[in-house]
């Protein structure tokens, strides 16, 4: 499941469609870990973008933050770091089994 909380970003129906679009393999990390919350805090500090990312799910709870200009380039840079985190877990989850 995923929360999103824009904050103070605006966001049209179209971006959002598009975040999802790039969230897609982390979900499916996520299914298989099991047990998967993600929610994403959207916020404008300044002239810049801050993202936080906290992530729950059966492998443990962590955190990724991301801060751009551009709320695109925050939102990448999280999603990448949310795919290798979410891999590095479900890879440590298999050599336990």
């Amino acid at each position: 499941m995923i929360k999103l909380d824009s904050g103070n970003v605006l966001l049209k129906p179209s971006h959002r469609k598009q975040l999802m679009a790039w969230l897609r393999r982390s979900l499916r990390f996520g299914q298989r870990l099991g047990d998967f919350i993600l929610s994403i805090t959207m916020k404008r500090v300044g002239r810049a973008y801050q993202v936080i990312a906290q992530v729950h799910d059966r492998a443990g709870d962590f955190e990724c933050k991301a801060k751009q200009t551009d709320w695109r380039h925050a939102m990448r840079d999280l999603v990448r770091k949310l795919s290798a985190q979410l891999h590095a877990q479900h890879v440590r989850q298999l050599a336990v089994a």
